[in-house]
């Protein structure tokens, strides 16, 4: 019948008539020819010949069973397209997408589908499916709806004969925005069983393998998508930049501040309430209804909306396709594509047209993305999933099928644009019908873009295709050219009369009109670009000629193309800027592009200084401060890169000329901070940085403080990178202290911590790399000076007083541990600057841990207790300042030496808090205090006592500290130290025994503190007595007998009877380590066979092991 059709109208073309058929009398057809005098068919006939499109198809391609029977439908109304253009709704694209120039004026349905040889299969005319036909032929297999066909329907074999319905259409008047009236396709009953009420009847198939869906296989299928997903990424190489970083800048960069206006599809009306009996066949007509509705269902058009609003839109229905897509309304999810599409065709607000091609296509990627997780799914079952490289025979037919039936729907639509961006958002899916499906898609793709007559439009679609192709077959490098041509071809359009009339409406002018092809164009030569061969950029140069050296081209020429070949080139690309029209694109811009790429690679070395010679002739005449200095941001580097100081301290100099005036450097100091980047990363000799003549002036143009912390910062960071020798040049020294100071100086009470720690750690690295060698005064008098200036970051004060004490000792080892006169001053003038600096602190831990650090290089030092006068009168310094210095710490603390500092600490240590701040966080201190008594303990080993303060004056001092403190009620802290303080005492009476000449009363004084120290710890041992403490007990009972044993005469009954007894408690309550006994046990027995130690066996006979059984 669909046939009989179709020579019909093959017949009425060639001079017949047209013959309108329709249902009559129990379905026999009359026909009655009809025509209008006044047309001449013939000649209207071969003024619309066109000029074929050679595509040539595979062996199964989505598109192939439905081409004929298009071409046949529209041989039934020659004035189809005609009457569709005087519809509101296609007046606009007619207007914007059907001007077309020269030998691409194509008509879009020609540019889309070429007629093929029938396949295998596949009835070309029972897949029919057209709006503007008063008769439909729906085929059992391609109904379009929410669900697709479920695994029982299988495409016919050719020999099978497919039952055509013939369904009566009635037309309904229903209201719409843009259209008064429209005939809507409504299924009546005829006399022939739908084909789908047995299989569809009751609930779909696909939502019963939904429900019970395996979750071992729903886990499997995502575990194979992702690692489909991570080889398919991996597609192109890690050297290719990918669209998405170039999503942001686009969004940044082309904004606007007009209102915008949007259509938002609100979906059609819903009929009425059908009987529970008509439901599969009232759902096939309400899936028809919907589908004839894609185009024209209700909208709401959104006006006045600023651009986020805009952005917020857009968004919104990106989420609502999801949705959509979530609650299994498939059609609905295709509407919001189709209609996001269309907002591609509007340039309304041209400035914006880059952005918004970016949040649309946003949309078509989530969609192309959900269907092809969609038809994948559908390939799994229990036992088997597609792998990441499958092919077309490992697709079930219910996936095909699938498959096709969303190209049956795409290729309903009727307006090229949504038709297009849809289909190219689904052209991944080919991988699932053919093997070379997409790589016949993607040549009829690039000429259905032919019919775009917006340029600008046109550009998008086709660095859309670009993107798209990059991603499923970046192999696939004759498409991407042919974009690319294709769109020297039409690019003459740009001053034609439409585009300018466009601009001139919309206030625009050229030079920004042609910006906006930027991204587009930059994108399409990056495909083609991208491991090109040289001599392809040869042959693009070629044609840049052949258009008068257009700049747009020329600069996305040279942003695409490899530095490599840009710079081997550099001269001919300056030829060709020169050549270049000044008045659309800024020849400024296409010297920066030049200058990025030879930042990145190096041109011919005889050529360099007239590249830098050229560049800048241009550069310095440029007016507008901006344009200025983005340019030579890009140039500086090349300067750094080939040249000497002197060149570089000329381009410093004239940026300096060109940013002071009317003090427009404030507007561009991300590039001013760029500069001083590119710089310090060519020097590194500092010396030769510092002398450059304009390098600190060039500083002294940021003015806002928290840019010119970050320009310190970056010199710092750099000093510190590669200084490799300590230094004392006086030039870096005077410049490098006034950047720290600018740093320091930044510091209040609002700064976070870790920027002061960032910023104390890059001055402690500077005062690290200062030296004077053996000018030990001169190094004490820097110190001296840092102090003042840094005063308010604690780390630095830490770092000056290591730094001193490490002065102090290195002037001990230069006089071998003797000091003259001379020097035992100048370590005095090294103690008293750490203890004027330790008070100054605010960490408790942090003064501790220097006063014992500093007492002990005093001690080292012979820094003990004398005259102050006598002390003052030796050291004789040309600076005053010192002596300053040490006069008003004599008046305030008493004359510096090692017992100073130990008093101080030993007074500190009651301040100690429970708590202390460590990364932000509280914790207990006690563990940090024993460990500092611990060491504490260990310097008043070797402190000779005080002839005036009597035995032992420190540790009694600090004992009494101790016992004061209060402690945690569940801490053993507090017998450790006085278990460390036995140790103590025990090495005191060994070490001292020669200074004291066995002095009685030294040794009665130190056993009886002993004494008292050993009764409070077996105090606090009859404490734990209780049964929650009984471990702890045993654990301290253990530690005090190993103590004894060690430092202990274990000849002394006494002694030797408490260490039985502590033997005895460890193991009384049973909560022993019957290991750590038993190899305590044996050392002691090993011990013994030393006569020295031959007490010891009678010991082990006394120390029984007790069995937990």
């Amino acid at each position: 019948m669909a046939a009989s059709a179709t020579s019909e109208a093959e017949r009425a073309l060639t001079g017949g008539a047209i013959e309108r058929r329709s249902l009559v009398n129990g379905g026999k057809m009359a026909a009655f020819p009809w025509h209008a005098r006044s047309r001449h068919y013939m000649r209207e006939l071969e003024s619309c010949r066109l000029e074929p499109v050679s595509v040539e198809f595979g062996d199964y391609h989505p598109l192939k069973p439905i081409i004929s029977a298009l071409e046949a439908a529209s041989t039934h109304q020659p004035q189809t397209e005609e009457l569709s253009n005087h519809c509101p709704e296609s007046e606009g694209s007619s207007k914007h997408h059907l001007e077309l120039e020269g030998s691409l004026k194509h008509h879009i349905e020609s540019e889309e589908f070429s007629k093929p040889p029938k396949h295998k299969g596949h009835s070309t005319e029972e897949d029919t499916h057209s709006r503007m036909h008063k008769t439909v032929s729906v085929s059992a297999e391609h109904v379009p709806g929410d669900q697709e066909p479920p695994s029982a329907l299988k495409l016919p074999s050719p020999a099978e004969s497919l039952q055509v319905v013939e369904v009566q259409v009635t037309e309904s008047k229903t209201k719409k925005l843009g259209r008064k009236e429209s005939t809507s396709s409504t299924s009546s009953s005829s006399s022939m069983l739908d084909p789908l009420s047995s299989v569809l009847d009751g609930m779909d198939p696909l939502s019963l393998f939904a429900a019970t869906a395996d979750p071992m296989l729903t886990a499997a299928v995502e575990s194979t998508r992702k690692k489909r997903d991570k080889e398919e990424n991996l597609a192109v190489g890690s050297d290719f930049e990918p669209w998405s970083s170039k999503r942001g800048d686009i969004l940044a960069r082309y904004t606007t501040n007009e209102k915008l206006s949007i259509n938002l599809y609100m979906g059609p009306e819903k009929g009425k309430a059908t009987t529970p009996g008509s439901a599969v066949s009232e759902k096939v007509r309400t899936r028809l209804e919907e589908l004839d509705d894609l185009e024209e269902g209700s909208q709401k058009e959104l006006l006045n909306l600023t651009q986020q609003d805009y952005t917020n839109r857009i968004e919104e229905l990106n989420q609502s396709l999801k949705d959509a897509w979530a609650s299994d309304q498939k059609v609905k999810a295709l509407k919001i594509v189709i209609q996001c599409s269309k907002i591609l065709s509007d340039t309304a607000v041209i400035q914006f047209y880059p952005s918004k091609f970016v949040l649309i296509t946003d949309i078509l990627d989530t969609f192309g993305k959900l269907v092809y997780e969609r038809i994948s799914s559908m390939c799994t079952d229990n036992c088997n999933y597609l792998a990441g490289n499958f092919t077309p025979e490992n697709v079930n037919d219910t996936a095909k099928e699938t498959c096709l039936n969303w190209f049956f729907k795409i290729a309903s639509i009727r307006e090229l644009i949504p038709r297009f961006y849809v289909e190219a958002a689904i052209l991944k899916c080919n991988r699932f019908l053919s093997k070379t499906g997409i790589s016949e898609c993607l040549p009829r793709l690039t000429s259905m873009i032919r019919g775009i007559g917006d340029p600008l439009v046109a550009v998008y679609a086709r660095a859309y295709l670009c993107r798209v192709g990059m991603e499923v077959a970046p192999h696939l490098k004759e498409s991407l050219n042919k974009n690319f041509f294709d769109f020297l071809l039409t690019f003459k359009q740009i001053h034609g009369d439409t585009v300018q009339n466009q601009l001139m409406v919309q206030c625009v002018e050229i030079p920004l009109y042609l910006t906006l092809y930027s991204p587009a164009i930059d994108w399409i030569l990056q495909c083609i670009s991208y491991r090109a061969a040289e001599v392809l950029l040869t042959e693009m140069m070629e044609r840049c000629k052949k258009l008068g050296n257009n700049a747009l081209l020329l600069n996305s020429v040279m942003s695409a193309f490899r530095a490599e070949f840009i710079a081997a080139r550099s001269m001919d690309f300056i030829g060709m800027i020169k050549e270049c029209d000044e008045s659309g694109f800024p020849k400024h811009l296409l010297f920066r592009s030049l200058g990025q790429n030879l930042a990145l690679a190096d041109p011919p070395e005889g050529d360099r200084l007239q590249i830098l010679n050229e560049a800048w002739k241009v550069i310095t005449k440029l007016k507008v401060p901006q344009d200025y200095i983005n340019c030579a941001e890009v140039w500086v580097e090349y300067t750094c890169r080939h040249f000497t100081k002197r060149e570089v301290n000329t381009v410093l100099a004239d940026v300096i000329k060109h940013m002071t005036p009317d003090r427009a450097f404030e507007e561009a100091y991300p590039q001013l901070q760029s500069i001083i980047q590119k710089v310090i990363t060519y020097f590194h000799d500092f010396a030769v940085l510092f002398s450059l003549e304009k390098f600190l002036p060039f500083l002294d143009m940021f003015q806002k403080e928290s840019v010119r912390v970050e320009v310190c910062k970056c010199i710092m960071e750099a000093f510190i990178k590669h200084q490799q020798e300590p230094t004392k040049d006086p030039v870096i020294l005077n410049a490098l202290l006034h950047v720290c100071k600018t740093m320091h100086d930044s510091v209040n009470a609002l700064t976070l911590e870790d920027e002061k720690r960032t910023l104390a750690s890059l001055i402690n690295g500077f005062l690290r790399m200062v030296s004077f060698g053996r000018d030990f005064e001169q190094q004490l008098s820097f110190y001296v000076e840092s102090r003042s200036m840094f005063c308010n970051l604690e780390p630095v004060l830490v770092q000056l007083i290591h730094s001193v004490n490490q002065l102090a000792m290195e002037t001990r080892k230069v006089m071998k541990g003797n000091h003259s006169r001379k020097t035992a001053a100048f370590v005095r003038a090294c103690v008293a600057f750490c203890f004027i600096t330790i008070p100054s602190l605010t960490s408790i831990f942090s003064r501790l841990n220097l006063y014992l650090h500093s007492g002990q290089v005093a001690l080292a030092n012979q820094c003990l207790s004398q005259d102050a006068a006598s002390f003052l009168g030796q050291y004789k310094n040309d600076n005053g300042n010192i002596l300053i210095s040490f006069l008003k710490m004599e008046a305030c603390f008493g004359t510096p030496e090692a017992d100073a500092f130990f008093k101080a600490a030993i007074s500190l240590v009651p301040e100690v808090p429970k708590m202390i701040n460590i990364d932000g966080k509280m914790r207990p201190s006690e563990a940090f205090l024993l460990e500092f008594l611990c060491n504490f303990f260990s310097t008043l080993l070797i402190i000779p006592d005080h002839p005036e303060q009597g035995v032992l004056f420190l540790v009694r001092g600090l004992l009494n500290v101790i016992q004061d403190y209060t402690w945690e009620d569940n801490s053993d802290d507090k017998i450790r130290i006085y278990t460390n303080v036995v140790h103590l005492l025990s090495a005191m009476i060994e070490s001292n025994d020669t200074l004291y000449g066995g002095d009685t009363k030294f040794l009665t004084e130190t056993n009886k503190l002993c004494e008292t120290v050993i009764a409070q710890i077996l105090e606090h041992l009859k404490s734990l007595g209780k049964d929650e403490t009984l471990k702890r007990q045993s654990q301290l009972a253990l530690y005090f007998f190993n103590s004894i044993l060690a430092h202990g005469d274990l000849r002394n009954n006494k002694l030797n009877q408490l260490a039985v007894n502590l033997w005895n408690l460890a193991q009384k309550h049973g909560f022993a380590d019957t290991k750590t006994m038993v190899r305590t046990l044996e050392y002691i027995k090993r011990q013994s066979s030393h006569a020295e130690m031959s007490h010891f066996t009678e010991l082990a006979l006394r120390l029984p092991l007790q069995s937990r059984t």
